[in-house]
């Protein structure tokens, strides 16, 4: 991975770019920017395992579905002043890829926030956008597939591989790349974390 570059691509498109060696830092970077928000989470495992939930409920309104999975969660989330989520791929010419099933997490850092925030650890990190994508479909969805625990064929293949199925419990339905700074969010801001985290 090339940091530099990395930075300066997403820098030029209109993101903030920090980088924390752990989660840990990171965690604490983002809980001390926040203070007072109401803040919506997406499903990731990046930030179950920093423990930011925790950090952020103690000076926040979080919704966040894992957490409290009454059916108004997800509508809060989107609503709310600031959204985290993580990425299934960050390509290092300056782009940011995610892929979802039901569109909750896709959708909602796309439009109307204050700010969206992306955590990512550097397993998520490719060269280009083509790898990103490939990313996306052949290693983080049967990954949350098998860890869903979804009849699909990506999650019961011994190696993680999109076969591009019809499965009903199919959760690759719909792609977002993200290259430039999105227009109706104030500010949008990726996190790099040293070190491997989610899928």
């Amino acid at each position: 991975m090339n940091l530099q570059t990395l930075t300066d691509n997403f820098t030029r498109e209109g993101f903030l770019v920090r980088y924390f060696s752990t989660g840990e830092e990171a965690a604490a970077y983002v809980a001390g920017m926040l203070h007072g928000k109401t803040v919506g989470i997406g499903g990731s495992v990046t930030i179950d395992s920093i423990g930011l939930y925790d950090l952020l409920s103690a000076d926040n309104t979080v919704f966040w579905h894992w957490k409290t999975p009454e059916p108004e969660t997800l509508a809060k989330a989107a609503a709310a002043q600031v959204y985290l989520s993580s990425a299934n791929a960050v390509s290092e010419t300056g782009e940011i890829v995610n892929i979802d099933g039901s569109g909750n997490r896709v959708a909602a850092t796309l439009w109307g926030h204050e700010k969206v925030i992306f955590l990512a650890g550097v397993n998520k990190v490719t060269d280009t956008l083509e790898s990103a994508l490939y990313r996306a479909r052949n290693v983080a969805a049967p990954l949350n597939a098998k860890r869903l625990g979804k009849k699909t064929p990506c999650a019961a293949a011994a190696e993680p591989r999109c076969f591009d199925c019809s499965s009903p419990e199919r959760i690759c339905r719909g792609f977002a790349v993200i290259d430039r700074k999105m227009l109706g969010v104030g500010e949008m801001e990726l996190v790099l974390i040293g070190e491997p985290l989610g899928y």
